[in-house]
This record gives C-alpha cells, structure tokens and sequence, in this order.
C-alpha cells in the first residue's frame, strides 16, 4: 500500500464527540472510524475504487514480532508437553 494521505478536517465539536464515542463502541480511533464511514458511503454510492485497499479490522492489531514457539507459549502450550 502507498503511502496514507494527510488532509486537515474541521468538525463541529458535537459532531467529533459524536464520532469519538461511535469509534470508542467500535473499538477504532476516531480517525478509522471516519475512514470507515468514508468507504461505506462510497461503497453504498457505487464510488468506490476496486482496487482499493483493505481496512483493518476493529481492535488492536495482532502481535506479529511473536516468534511461533513464543506464540504456542501465549496460547497455554508447552513445548515438552509430551515428556
């Protein structure tokens, strides 16, 4: 994915602390949220791009520096768990 563009929004205070509270029950910052809407209503508007990328999914994003063994470790196995 290239690099994410950066604009200046301005909102009416009600309206941002309305969003904030939507992303905050979505479990997304403010700013994912508005992207979320953004692409809905374009999807809806038939104005979305096909090649557009994909958002991430609410909620924090998975550890990826875990290494495997670290991994089986987080989910409650162990390595000699056959010994």
């Amino acid at each position: 994915m290239g690099e994410r563009k950066k604009i200046l929004l301005r909102l009416d205070p009600v309206v941002h602390d309305a969003l904030a509270r939507w992303a905050a029950d979505e479990l997304r910052s403010t700013n994912a949220e508005i992207e979320f809407l953004l692409r809905k209503a374009l999807a809806e508007a038939g104005r979305l791009p096909s090649d557009v990328g994909r958002m991430r999914g609410p909620g924090r994003p998975r550890k990826s520096a875990a290494k495997p063994s670290e991994e089986s470790k987080m989910d409650g196995e162990d390595d000699d768990a056959g010994s």
